[in-house]
């Protein structure tokens, strides 16, 4: 009796994942290398900034006599600040990476050598060909994120009560995408958008160039428009926010009709050197402050999360449509 359909799909894709594996091996062992190497340096540092706490004397870390006006820290944990700050940068590198591998080595070369008919002439679909392709850099885009993630949020723990650790805060452009789920989105975009560049193109390098293109263009993007993603809080009338944590996203004035009238309307604008009288001048009446709390980090992870799994889940699409129109 032969086996049912489902099952010999199943077969396909383990075994065509055992093949992968195989095959593509040593990047696979550069990956784990790259995955232990980060999560390792956080660690690292937390023992190095430990060992050197003898020397802070004060509460805020502060190396010269407590309350003589002096801030000085060790080195130690001045170039932990500096490391982590741009651990959000640096782990989206490498989902890009992971997303110029997938178009490159992973996909387009076979179909630019044409190995993949090997494959699909061993009873394997061109539909199980791709999702083997996907499943091997989606798992091990998952694993990354569920590891580093963790890691680097544990690492940036130690500046939370150190009042001179701005560049540590949660919206920092260099720290926000590895805080939290947004880092696997943009994991997986970078791998739905390696598939599809490599079905469009099939040679490796203008795949590989594409992806990167595209991926890029898509970060830079949402981190222009990221404050908007969720409403922020405005405050009115003298004053600013209250807590270390706060996003300042704008500052201005009110018309009396309302209207808001920016600071930055009146850094070009001759004979006012008081951007207050220039508001002023312009109709403003009320101080106004736009800001995110710190409650707003998880919506606005999680809307930027959802935009870049619907990106994804949109690429992923058409790249099995390509594949059923060009190879049925």
């Amino acid at each position: 009796m032969p086996a049912p359909a489902r099952d010999r799909s199943r077969a396909s894709l383990r075994g065509s994942l055992r093949v992968l594996s195989r095959q593509h091996r040593r990047a696979l062992w550069t990956a784990l290398t790259l995955l232990l190497a980060g999560a390792g340096s956080v660690v690292a540092m937390r023992v190095w900034i430990a060992a050197r706490s003898v020397e802070e004397q004060c509460p805020d870390h502060d190396v010269t006599r407590c309350g003589d006006g002096t801030y000085m820290t060790t080195y130690a944990r001045t170039s932990t600040e500096v490391f982590l700050s741009d651990g959000g940068t640096v782990m989206v590198l490498l989902a890009a990476l992971l997303g110029v591998f997938v178009a490159g080595p992973l996909i387009a070369r076979e179909l630019g050598d044409g190995t993949y008919r090997l494959a699909w002439s061993q009873s394997v679909s061109p539909a199980s060909w791709l999702t083997a392709r996907l499943a091997l850099p989606l798992t091990l885009a998952t694993a990354g994120a569920v590891v580093l993630v963790p890691v680097y949020r544990w690492g940036l723990s130690f500046g939370s009560d150190h009042p001179y650790a701005y560049g540590l805060r949660w919206h920092a452009e260099g720290v926000y995408p590895g805080h939290g789920p947004v880092l696997l989105g943009y994991a997986v975009l970078a791998v739905a958008l390696g598939a599809l560049s490599a079905l469009l193109l099939r040679r490796t390098f203008l795949a590989a160039s594409a992806a990167a293109l595209a991926f890029g263009a898509v970060f830079l993007v949402l981190s222009k428009v990221r404050y908007r993603l969720w409403e922020p809080v405005r405050l009115t009338g003298k004053g600013s926010p209250e807590g270390d944590d706060v996003w300042h996203v704008r500052s201005g004035m009110l018309t009396a009709s309302g209207k808001e009238v920016g600071t930055e309307n009146c850094y070009t604008v001759d004979g006012f050197a008081d951007p207050v009288a220039c508001m002023r001048s312009r109709g403003g009446v009320t101080r106004y402050t736009d800001y995110h709390p710190a409650s707003h980090h998880w919506p606005l992870q999680l809307v930027e999360t959802g935009i870049l799994l619907a990106l994804a889940a949109l690429a992923l699409a058409l790249a099995f449509r390509l594949l059923r129109r060009l190879h049925g």
